[in-house]
């Protein structure tokens, strides 16, 4: 029998979606997606669930949430969907306690889940407590918790993998977005602390730094702070190296690299997804956001 040990897998994205070459890769692993119901969580879920995964799906919509389910079970994947905030505790817990019960642990975690929303876009100054609060707990100490209740299921099973969609944001910042850019450093550097404290569980943690990206989280946030979509999206597009703003699947394809054995020697580290914006160094003031989620 041909040794099919070395070949890597290739992904495909078409307009019916995300399509792989060979064998599952992730069959029977529990994999859980913060925000997993739209944009960069949405096509996440279904690529794991395409590739074998038992995907448990957080997400505070709770239509979008039951729509992604039934189109991965629809082609013959297995997902559950929770409908919890993830910028609470209780969200996270109940999250990896569904996990558990369903799918019997966690291997693998994505947080993804991140919110932007239009009403921040001011300085330190002019933004109300409550919104740096929710900022904060959802980008960041959804990430705290996460890690908090999932490692020990980890640990049980001798290791796991652990993605934070962090942000370009988190290296360079833009003018008026103190809450997010904070939060995105802080998942950067949580990653490289977490990264070891684990790494002798045989649990790898590392970051998804996107740049803009074609998501519904971008696109309310240019028409939220009064500028023209279809104008807005070509000057990004047109502002990054490789001309295009991002799609989802443009994510989807490396988390999944970075969650599978090809990357057993990864961890630590942060990984740009971003057309090529940080090679260009003072991009923020052509680009007007970053679409993390």
């Amino acid at each position: 029998m041909r040794d099919l040990s070395g070949i890597v897998i290739f992904f495909l994205v078409s307009d019916q979606g995300l399509w792989s070459y060979q064998m599952a890769e992730f069959e029977g692993k529990s994999v859980i997606v913060t925000g997993g119901a739209l944009g960069i969580g949405g096509a996440t879920s279904e690529a794991f669930a395409v590739e074998g995964a038992n995907v448990t799906i957080l997400d505070w919509s709770e239509d979008a949430g039951k729509e992604i389910v039934a189109s991965i079970e629809s082609k013959g994947g297995v997902a559950q969907f929770v409908h919890a905030d993830a910028g609470t505790r209780n969200g996270c817990i109940s999250t990896v306690d569904a996990a558990v019960n369903a799918y019997g642990g966690v291997d693998i975690v994505f947080n993804n889940v991140g919110i932007q929303p239009p009403d921040s876009y001011v300085d330190a100054v002019d933004l109300p407590e409550e919104m740096w609060d929710k900022i904060i707990n959802v980008n960041l100490k959804s990430r705290y918790w996460m890690a908090k209740f999932s490692v020990p299921h980890m640990r049980r099973v001798g290791g796991g993998v652990i993605i934070s969609s962090a942000s370009v944001q988190g290296l360079q910042s833009m003018g008026g977005v103190s809450a997010y850019a904070a939060s995105k450093g802080g998942d950067l550097s949580l990653m490289r602390q977490m990264s070891l404290d684990f790494a002798a569980d045989n649990i790898r943690v590392v970051c998804v730094n996107p740049g803009a990206i074609d998501t519904p989280m971008v696109r309310n946030a240019i028409e939220g702070t009064g500028g023209n979509l279809e104008d807005e999206l070509i000057s990004t597009a047109q502002a990054h190296p490789l001309g295009r703003i991002g799609q989802p699947e443009d994510i989807a394809n490396m988390v999944l690299f970075l969650a599978s054995d090809k990357a057993s020697f990864i961890t630590g580290s942060y990984f740009n997804v971003d057309g090529g914006l940080m090679a260009m160094g003072a991009w923020a003031d052509t680009v007007g956001s970053d679409g993390s989620n």
